[in-house]
């Protein structure tokens, strides 16, 4: 354990030699004034460093220490360097200033405990058993972080260990020991585009939804950016009270309006993904009775192949006129038989593909009709077990707005009675000047507010319902041109059968 006489004497190996450390040893030691300390003493525990209060630099290499304590005072300690037995990274609470942290060559298992440390630029940590490369990212709060090492711990056999690594820690500029090199930086750009990537990805799927940007606070936000009035009605007596009390204003996610963008986000979500399985239903539907059909209809040619080559053949043997005359009106009347069984069977594919259709207009537009009640308020709220999203953000906004105007029209009587107890800006007074005046201000600042909720519940009606009608339309569109395609395929063999019936001359 490190004691009194332990430290001085390596205060005093460790200061001013010759005639200066003579004058400082006849002077006393005083620890307080002590900027860089070495303990390599086979030392076991940390203990009786309270004193050393202006310690910079403290070195505990090659000792067999396995907890860290006994720091709590060495607040402007800048490195701390230790070589032991430490299984635990703990105790550093109070090292603040703390700029090199070297734990190497120990028994840790895990990077934590070292929130307070935010000045840390240099960590190493190598040569111990940390095994999740996940803990990497407790790292990312370090902002000032540019050289960690980690060799020789179970992480680096992870394949994509120096890319995982360098990607979360994007401002690094030494890794184990050496310089973040181009290839890593290629690397860490392919890793940026993939999540850039992703995140389009993401936002198209939510624009898919209808519900872009409504998974947080950007339509709170919004009906404040462009509300000219919120500065000046912020600023009156008891409005900020208001602001920390109502709970549409709070700026953290649990806050009510938030809450119901994330609903309206959230169910818009769960409406898209039903919304295309109805599709992909439909489509697959579609493609296998198209499949079905063609098969049954490219039998039939086939067959139909198969005997007009034997028929052909017959009749280019034939040389009484009469009965080749009868044999062409006979095989005539099979190309006339083809041609009903050809078009019969594409118009019932048309028939079932029609029906098809219609019930797929019917569900996707049930399903578009219950998403818009669910966000809109199509009903009058009393009428509504349970309000829809939209009108519980008008609900909110109504609250707030009446409240506000209440406070306003308050400090305007208390103002006419000189009862304010702070004094106000020019801009406010020029706000208070009567009631109309007040009354005006509050309301351009609700109707902001509201014209922000009505606009965004429009977008998400009139979007959603071009979508439906666009996509019935294109539905429709490309059965007509199948349809129109297939009846030409149709034609133009009969055509051709017919072209190779009237090829056969009569004798």
């Amino acid at each position: 354990v490190i004691n009194e006489e332990m430290l001085r004497k390596a205060v005093e190996e460790q200061g001013p030699q010759g005639r200066a450390g003579r004058i400082a040893k006849e002077g006393g030691i005083q620890y307080d004034e002590v900027i860089q300390l070495r303990l390599e003493y086979k030392i076991l525990q940390i203990d009786h460093l309270w004193e050393f209060t202006s310690l910079t630099k403290l070195q505990l290499n090659n000792n067999s220490i396995e907890k860290i304590q006994g720091l709590e005072k060495l607040t402007n300690l800048l490195w701390l360097l230790s070589f032991n037995k430490i299984k635990m990274i703990e105790g550093l609470e109070a090292l603040v200033k703390l700029q090199t942290l070297s734990l190497s060559n120990n028994q840790i298992p895990a990077i934590e405990k070292m929130d307070t440390l935010e000045h840390l630029e240099i960590l190493s940590l190598g040569e111990n058993v940390i095994s999740q490369i996940d803990n990497v990212i407790y790292l990312r709060r370090f902002k000032n972080l540019r050289s960690l090492n980690l060799a020789r711990n179970p992480i680096c056999q992870e394949t994509n260990y120096k890319i995982f690594v360098v990607a979360y820690l994007p401002d690094l500029v030494y890794l184990d020991f050496r310089l973040v090199d181009e290839q890593t930086n290629e690397l860490k750009e392919k890793r940026a585009m993939e999540a850039q990537k992703i995140t389009e990805q993401e936002l198209q799927l939510h624009k898919d939804a209808f519900v872009e940007y409504l998974n947080g606070p950007q339509l709170f936000d919004s009906m404040f950016a462009d509300d000219a009035e919120e500065s000046r009605l912020a600023s009156l007596p008891g409005v900020p009270k208001l602001l920390e009390t109502y709970p549409c204003l709070l700026i953290h996610y649990q806050t009510e309006l938030v809450a119901l963008c994330m609903q309206i986000f959230e169910t818009g979500l769960i409406q898209h993904a039903e919304r295309k399985n109805e599709g992909d239903s439909f489509f697959t539907c579609c493609r296998e009775a198209v499949s079905d059909n063609q098969q049954r209809a490219a039998q039939i040619v086939t067959d139909f192949e198969e005997s007009r080559r034997q028929v052909m053949a017959e009749m280019q043997k034939i040389t009484d006129p009469e009965l080749l005359e009868a044999q062409r009106d006979n095989y005539s009347e099979k190309i006339s038989q083809l041609s009903d069984t050809l078009m019969t069977l594409e118009l019932q594919l048309v028939d079932q593909l029609e029906d098809v259709f219609k019930e797929f207009e019917r569900n996707i537009s049930d399903m578009v009709g219950a998403f818009i009640e669910n966000v809109q308020g199509i009903y009058p709220l009393t009428a509504l077990p349970v309000q829809s999203h939209f009108a519980q953000c008008r609900e909110l906004e109504k609250h707030y707005h009446e409240k506000l105007q209440e406070i306003a029209l308050a400090t305007l009587e208390k103002m006419a009675r000189n009862e304010l107890e702070e004094d106000m800006p020019e801009d406010m007074h020029l706000l208070l000047v009567d009631k109309d005046t007040v009354v005006k201000a509050v309301s351009a600042s609700h109707d902001t507010h509201q014209l922000k909720i009505d606009n965004r519940e429009d977008e998400l009606m009139t979007r959603i319902n071009s979508w439906m009608s666009a996509m019935m339309k294109s539905v429709q569109d490309e059965e007509v041109t199948r349809n129109r395609k297939r009846i030409s395929e149709i034609r133009n063999y009969l055509e051709y059968v017919r072209n190779q019936l009237d090829e056969i001359i009569l004798p």
